[in-house]
């Protein structure tokens, strides 16, 4: 492989804002949905494609039908920026998956294979690093993005994000384009460089709190304290899981467990749920306790009828009645079809 801009890079990164930015007399800002997937950038030199990811390892393994799209719909000499994506369909409406993109790195090849398959993936691209023998990383992101619509021209695997100048456009997606399960709202300096590893651009995220019911934890692998808290909500009279809350100080893990432990159902035994995909085998068991306690978190969006992301604990609510804590209170977004984001390439 021998391209103007070889791999690794570290994608250029944003850094996390309360608006989108409009500052009068300020160089003009592009506006783009944020896609939540694998951040991703695909290099090709003729055959050769390589898809990196943000810690620089090869993606190309785990989503072998986004290297045959490579191959297929982009140019022989080329690097884009982007994410990679796996749609599913929720209530008859298209919608990306992280748990349909999460399952996907897997260590069997026969697994990828049959996955690639069965729920194959798509590559959105956003930002364009290098076509044919010339670098853009010092070119402003308004000729880079031009030469990202014209490496992605199609409506295959591989999608072009859609882009504006308008911040009050921009703040209408940041509402409607949630229910295709998108994050929220980047935005770039159309004069700005591409700086890779630099937090040059601007997101703004779906941020809500929610009052859960604590139902059980699971001990920290290093078995001391808490790792995680496990959360439900109420629907037709019946707790269910919703998630869970990690990410405790070591202070805070031993305070947690001290203060759960009394309240195990069975002192004795553990229960089996889902496994984490992320941890080793063998986190799937966690300890129920006493639904007595409320806890306020604070999440993005909604998977289904579970949080999407780990929540972040925010504070105890002793002034919560367990069974108050139901499904009813969570912000549910528009229904919005992927496709229909991805405005004009279908």
């Amino acid at each position: 492989m021998d391209l103007p801009v070889m791999p690794p890079v570290t994608p250029m990164l944003a850094k996390a804002a309360a608006k989108i930015p409009n500052d009068p007399g300020a160089s003009a800002w592009s506006h783009e949905p944020k896609w939540d997937g694998f951040r991703a950038i695909i290099f090709r030199d003729g055959d050769e494609v390589v898809i990196g990811s943000r810690g620089g390892k090869d993606l190309g393994r785990y989503f072998p039908e986004l290297v045959e799209a490579a191959r297929e719909e982009l140019p022989d000499r080329v690097v884009v920026d982007g994410e990679i994506g796996v749609q599913a369909v929720f209530d008859g409406v298209r919608r990306l998956s992280w748990d349909a993109l999460s399952i996907r790195i897997h260590p069997a090849k026969s697994r990828v294979d049959m996955l690639a398959e069965q729920t194959p993936a798509m590559f959105i691209g956003f930002d364009a690093l290098a076509t044919r023998d010339k670098d853009l990383t010092k070119e402003p992101f308004s000729v880079r993005r031009e030469a990202l619509l014209e490496a992605i021209p199609g409506a295959g695997r591989c999608r072009v994000s859609r882009v504006t100048t308008d911040a009050d456009l921009a703040q209408n997606w940041f509402s409607e384009f949630e229910g295709a399960g998108l994050d929220g709202v980047v935005s770039k300096r159309l004069d700005g460089l591409y700086v890779p590893g630099k937090r040059e651009m601007i997101k703004v995220k779906h941020k809500r709190s929610a009052d859960c019911v604590v139902i059980g934890y699971r001990v920290h692998k290093s078995g001391t304290g808490l790792g995680s808290m496990l959360l439900g909500l109420y629907a037709d009279g019946e707790l269910r899981m919703v998630g869970g809350a990690g990410a405790f100080s070591d202070a805070k893990r031993i305070e947690l467990q001290k203060l759960l432990e009394p309240m195990r159902l069975d002192p004795d035994n553990v229960a089996e749920g889902e496994p984490s995909r992320w941890k080793e085998k063998g986190s799937a068991q966690w300890i129920p306790i006493r639904p007595e306690l409320v806890v306020e978190v604070g999440y993005d969006q909604m998977e289904g009828p579970r949080f999407r992301h780990t929540v972040q604990f925010v504070r105890w609510r002793p002034d919560r009645d367990p069974e108050s804590c139901g499904y009813e209170q969570l912000e549910v977004p528009l229904t919005y079809d992927l496709f229909d984001v991805l405005e004009g390439q279908d």
